[in-house]
């Protein structure tokens, strides 16, 4: 793995890895929307380019912030899960979710609303708890695929 980290700052460090306009997306893709194939994120509605997400990919599970394994059924698939590492990107998702809720719907008032953004909103730490169980009972018994 090439370290291409502009100087030894640690909020510089992170953005050099989750900065990009698409890692925080795919990694949301991940958690919110359960997506865990290349087809899965390539047919999503942010639209990244293939050789993109192909980079994105292979530089999260570089950085072992997400594993590739192979589907049981399907041995020519490739499936992404998030590790621990990964997952703790969860709070970090959830501010900016809030974030945005907060200070972007003025600009973009079509911002969607569900049942998720009150639940962040009215208990942010249950909504963090909940999501990372979710996440690892969905997807963690597959997490040893190879």
């Amino acid at each position: 793995m090439k370290n291409t980290f502009r100087c030894n700052c640690p909020i510089t460090s992170a953005l050099d890895i989750v900065g990009d306009k698409w890692t925080l997306v795919i990694i949301k893709q991940m958690l919110f929307e359960g997506k865990r194939t290349f087809k899965d994120f390539s047919e999503s509605d942010e639209a990244i380019a293939s050789n993109i997400l192909s980079s994105r990919l292979k530089m999260l599970e570089e950085y072992k912030i997400i594993s590739k394994g192979k589907l049981p059924n399907n041995k020519k698939v490739n499936i992404y899960l998030l590790t621990e590492k990964g997952l703790s990107l969860t709070s970090t998702i959830v501010e900016l979710t809030l974030w945005s809720e907060g200070n972007i719907r003025e600009f973009h008032p079509k911002l969607y609303s569900d049942d998720r953004a009150e639940m962040v909103t009215n208990n942010k730490e249950g909504f963090i708890k909940m999501l990372l169980e979710n996440y690892k009972t969905e997807n963690w018994p597959q997490q040893n695929l190879n």
